[in-house]
């Protein structure tokens, strides 16, 4: 093609492909990692047992197992905002000595093995344990209860609402809590009237995330509570279970928990990575 001017013509320039662009280069890898990250679910989806559902599902260790799961997780999760919003305050704003040790420590558990994490907590809070030999002592036992799956739910799940609430709390604008200050306001109400609002969305992402890791929560639970049905397996302990038994209800109860999985990420919609860095 040409462009006329007032000068005569010249060949127009040549289109460029946009910044953004993916290069030819990385479509193979990028479309083999889809498929590794995504047929594995299709094959979930289309291997499920569809009519024998509702049979497996109505089953009373199954219903017990999720009911245990259900309430468990929620435990967990209300455990984790209690303690994790504080120390995540503490991450993002208070000058303490060795934060980046402390910050490392705290969210190891997002790539420990859950099974060693269950071993930590059997060497802290078990009969013989650090703690637990007190606890012992005063006739508390915590390992193999229901409050032993608690206990490793929120060991493993917490980190996910500490990150995202730190995030949330360093892109914060903080003129806000400034201008309450400087009207006399206290920490503690500028604390509860600014800066939660402010991380509200964050908080409730991250309290989401927190509760969908607790509900698939396995080795760790394993480890420090072990597999006692009505007592301490949760769903994640039952599909194992049921893997040797009943492989087409270790199917369904897997689509099952893929189900919660996905409407949890669906509802949250970017919103755990957005609101981080936004404080929205």
């Amino acid at each position: 093609m040409t462009a006329t001017t007032g000068a005569g013509t010249r060949p127009a320039p040549a289109r460029t492909p946009p910044a953004h662009a993916l290069p030819g280069v990385a479509v193979v890898p990028a479309v083999l990692a889809v498929a590794l990250l995504v047929l594995p679910l299709v094959g979930l989806v289309v291997r499920a047992p569809w009519s024998d559902l509702g049979r497996v599902l109505a089953e009373p260790d199954v219903r017990t197992s999720l009911g245990l799961s259900l309430a468990t997780a929620t435990v967990a999760t209300a455990l984790s905002v209690v303690l994790g919003v504080p120390l995540a305050w503490l991450l993002a704003r208070a000058d303490v000595p060795g934060r980046r040790v402390l910050r490392a420590l705290v969210t190891l558990p997002l790539v420990l093995p859950p099974v060693v994490g269950g071993v930590a907590l059997l060497m802290v809070l078990g009969r013989r344990g650090l703690v637990g030999q007190w606890l012992d002592a005063v006739g508390v036992s915590l390992p193999f209860t229901p409050a032993a799956v608690v206990v490793a739910q929120t060991f493993v799940a917490m980190p996910f609402l500490v990150v995202t609430v730190e995030g949330a709390l360093r892109g914060a604008d903080r003129r806000f809590e400034e201008a309450a200050a400087s009207l006399g306001a206290s920490r503690v109400t500028v604390l509860r009237r600014v800066t939660l609002p402010l991380v509200a969305p964050s908080v409730a992402a991250g309290a989401v995330l927190t509760w969908a890791r607790a509900l698939g929560e396995f080795g760790a639970t394993v480890t420090f509570a072990g597999s006692f049905p009505g007592r301490t397996q949760t769903l994640p302990l039952t599909v194992y279970a049921a893997l040797e038994r009943d492989p087409d209800a270790a199917v369904a109860l897997s689509l099952l928990l893929l189900a919660v999985c996905v409407a949890v990420l669906v509802a949250l919609r970017d919103r755990w990575v957005g609101a981080g860095g936004t404080g929205r």
